[in-house]
């Protein structure tokens, strides 16, 4: 049964106007919150007049009654109490009050004690170190010796926290650097928290909390210091530990994850729990053992393979098609509804690309593809970002039946919504569902969220809100979460670089073992996606046991794609090596990367150039002049206060304050409007600036052009998505042929 944990950020997740509506929903609250503290909370959180907010004596409380509150509406929304509880550093008060430990005023005593005396220990700094092991991160701390560091934060498997003399703090960057960390980032802190250097601070406070008495937790909470569930005889002693002790969140969270916690709800200011959970099922994935993978056998006309009978036969009876072959949903509508449509005459299926469409645009190729294929069987995309909700509305108010779920990590109310809306009893009283979800990933522990039934607690959210029926929470039960899903290794854009002969028969185990633990009675079939570009990968995908294939680059570099002919012009001239690893825009400052084509274009270049730039420089103005008139008449083509008087009114208010007040994330954001330009510009095709072109594509696109090279589909304008798909899948029938008959 998958479980639900609460979790609550700490210091640094504090920010001028946190809180506002839940200081109006809770007065009690808040004025037991100003008595203890002797000034007012409200003002300190949202008027910050003398900018006390970020001093630790004030965060801390600050961000506990935030928290606090959260959790109060939380419950008071008609929420289940969670599994588990958590919280990062400071965080972890705010789960022993939700857990019961203490009630609201003791925990605020003790909060502002803590941040009393880690204020009084000055002198020391702490560092963000990304990019390396824990085992690479010791390693360099030993080489800094007789610098006093120590690790603070093991926040995820490649991201930790320093903390130490500020001097040493600042000497150690270079070395980390040097030793391969993607960045090194000082923070502006007074104090070497969760550091022997607040030994004496642990001290004073485990005098004072031996004041107050402390309730065993009603609710599983995991602690900082040993990442499993509070000792309920040793709760004053270990959080007096908790001070001068490291933060193990990865651990923490690796623990709850073995607990079949599979829904994490982040409470309080910021996302920024939600991020690193991101990175620790990215980073520390499993690989479970199970079964051996169907093999693909003779089984067409006269003991042949045909390009018909490859994959499930139960796949292409859900989606009634003709050959087990699928075609993707590209970012800004690159899957365009003309491509959709070719596809489904062509008897397989495609999933219209929704991301960073606006919901009209959506709505109304919808509109469009139901009028245009009367009755073939179509797919649309559905993105796990803040435009999700909008979307579903859409497919549920049109009957979209056919879901491609991307970059989902674990469920949301929205897809469960979608989901379980779907589900009925069939005439003899089988539970069936009329909405098919095909989920795309490329990670273990997310496969096992979509291969089982839905969160119970969005179940029951769901069902107090009266978006679901009685009958369909009692369904949701005993059905999984995706009718199929499809294992996606090193490809375009956004990209894990797994490799699909691992991948593959990793997912297909994983699989095998669920539906039999879970009793499921219909077949859940696993496709591949992922360097597919002709018939001998497609064949070699389904001798791995694929159900089904998924191409991706190749098809948009056909007749109906949705980017611009240059683009496509591009793309026709790439080889197999002609691909590049490129900063990610909408994650830049986290280093996360894309594929990208190199072929042709600058983009690769200059955006990992930017990032160094960033790694290096603290702010715009410490890049050197030869440099930044570089960047500025080369690659922008404005200046980087043109850019910044933009984005002034495109960010929300508080982007902006951030960005004056700190001067690298204001370097961030400059940066940052190059990639959106960059897509802009390969999309609508504008000639002058076809050198910043950022084209997500994988190798598939050049393996492609070597397989079509001297034929009629050598030139992009005589390619059909359709066509190139029925093509792929009779190769791949004809090379299993050769080769089953080269083995008898």
């Amino acid at each position: 049964m998958t479980k639900q944990a609460i979790i609550f950020p700490g210091q640094g997740a504090q920010h001028k106007g946190m809180g506002e509506a839940l200081f109006t929903a809770f007065p009690d609250l808040v004025a037991v919150a100003d008595r203890v503290l002797g000034y007012s909370i409200r003002q300190l959180c949202l008027q910050d007049a003398d900018d006390l907010l970020g001093q630790t004596r004030y965060t801390q409380p600050a961000l506990f009654v935030v928290n606090a509150l959260a959790y109060r509406q939380h419950l008071a929304s008609g929420a289940a109490p969670p599994d588990y509880l958590a919280g990062h550093s400071l965080g972890e008060y705010s789960a022993l009050f939700a857990a019961g430990v203490f009630d609201f005023a003791t925990g605020l005593q003790l909060v502002a004690k803590r941040g009393e005396l880690m204020s009084q220990a000055v002198g020391g700094g702490m560092a963000v170190v990304l990019g390396l092991t824990e085992a690479q991160v010791q390693a360099v701390i030993g080489e800094c010796a007789p610098l006093r560091l120590e690790l603070a934060n093991y926040n995820s498997p490649t991201q930790f926290v320093l903390a130490g003399p500020r001097q040493d703090v600042l000497q150690a960057q270079a070395l980390f650097l040097q030793r391969g960390a993607s960045l090194y980032r000082v923070l502006n802190v007074s104090g070497a928290f969760h550091s022997s250097l607040m030994d004496a601070a642990r001290t004073e406070f485990e005098a004072y909390i031996r004041n107050f008495s402390l309730a065993p937790p009603r609710i599983p909470v995991i602690s900082n210091l040993q990442a499993r569930p509070y000792p309920a005889e040793r709760l004053a002693e270990t959080l007096a530990a908790q001070i001068n002790s490291p933060v193990r969140w990865a651990d923490s969270m690796r623990y709850l994850l073995g607990e079949s916690v599979g829904q994490f709800i982040e409470l309080g200011p910021g996302k920024v729990l939600t991020r690193l959970m991101d990175a620790i099922q990215r980073e520390a994935a499993t690989v479970p053992q199970t079964a051996a993978p169907q093999q693909a056998a003779p089984n067409g006309p006269s003991g042949r393979i045909s390009a018909a009978s490859l994959g499930s036969p139960a796949f292409k009876a859900d989606y009634r098609l003709d050959y087990a072959y699928v075609v993707g949903g590209m970012y800004q509508g690159v899957a365009s509804k003309e491509l959709v449509a070719d596809v489904a005459k062509s008897g397989m299926l495609a999933f219209f690309g929704t991301g960073g469409l606006p919901p009209q645009t959506i709505e109304e190729a919808v509109i469009h593809l139901q009028r245009e294929l009367a009755g073939r069987t179509f797919g649309v995309n559905l993105l796990c970002n803040a435009a999700e909700e909008a979307v579903v509305d859409i497919l549920l108010r049109h009957r979209v039946r056919c879901v491609e779920a991307a970059a989902f990590i674990q469920m949301t109310p929205a897809l469960v919504k979608y989901r379980l809306l779907g589900l009925r009893r069939d005439a003899r009283g089988e539970t069936v569902s009329d909405h098919l979800v095909l989920a795309k990933l490329s990670r273990s522990e997310v496969a096992t969220h979509f291969l089982s039934p839905a969160p119970e607690p969005l179940v029951r959210q769901l069902l107090a809100r009266g978006e679901i029926s009685a009958e369909q929470a009692e369904l949701a039960a005993h059905y999984p979460m995706a009718d199929h899903i499809c294992a996606e290794a090193d490809s375009a854009g956004h990209t894990d670089q797994a490799n699909i002969y691992a991948l593959l028969p990793s997912i297909c185990r994983l699989r095998d073992r669920m539906v039999a633990e879970k009793g499921y009675s219909r077949t859940i079939c696993v496709g591949a996606a992922g360097g597919i570009g002709t018939p001998e990968a497609a064949a070699a995908a389904f001798i791995l046991g694929a159900d089904f294939i998924l191409t991706g680059s190749i098809n948009q570099c056909t007749l109906e794609a949705a980017t611009s002919e240059l683009v496509k012009d591009l793309l026709q001239q790439a080889n197999v090596q002609d691909t590049d690893y490129a900063p990610a825009g909408d994650m830049f400052e986290l280093g996360a990367k894309v594929q990208v084509l190199r072929r042709g274009v600058f983009f690769p270049a200059r955006a990992n150039k930017l990032y160094a730039l960033y790694r290096h420089h603290e702010s715009l103005d410490e890049i050197a002049p030869k440099t930044r008139e570089q960047i500025e008449q080369g690659y922008f083509k404005i200046s980087f206060a043109e850019i910044y008087e933009q984005l002034k009114g495109v960010y929300p208010a508080e982007e902006i304050r951030r960005a004056e007040e700190n001067p690298k994330h204001k370097m961030a954001l400059v940066f940052g409007w190059y990639f959106w330009a960059s897509s802009r510009f390969a999309l609508q095709g504008v000639t002058e600036r076809k050198v910043d072109f950022q084209i997500h594509c994988g190798p598939a696109m050049g393996a492609f052009n070597q397989w079509v090279k001297g034929s009629e589909l050598e030139p992009w304008r005589k390619r059909h998505a359709g066509d190139i798909g029925r093509r792929i899948m009779a190769g791949a029938a004809e090379v299993l042929n050769q080769r089953y008959q080269a083995f008898i």
